[in-house]
C-alpha cells in the first residue's frame, strides 16, 4: 500500500481496530481490509491494478487500512 500511495498519491489512513469492540466484532475476520470512500473494496489482498481502477473511479481518493 505504501509504494502504491507513493505512485498514485492517495491519502491513506490505517485505522487500529485493537480495543474497539465495535470495530472489531465488524472487521476481525476481514483483516486486512481496504475501504475507498467508505465503500469496502478489498479484503485480504489489494491487487494493484484493480486499487488504480477504483482510485481513478473514486470522488476523493481516500483509502482506509
Amino acid at each position: 500500500m505504501a509504494a502504491l500511495r507513493d505512485e498514485l498519491g492517495f491519502e491513506l489512513e490505517e485505522v487500529d481496530i485493537g480495543g474497539e469492540p465495535g470495530l472489531e466484532a465488524r472487521y476481525r475476520e476481514l483483516i486486512p481490509v481496504v475501504e475507498i470512500d467508505g465503500r469496502q473494496e478489498f479484503v485480504y489482498f489489494v491487487q494493484p491494478d484493480a486499487l488504480r481502477r477504483k482510485l481513478a473511479q473514486s470522488s476523493g481518493g481516500t483509502a482506509t487500512l
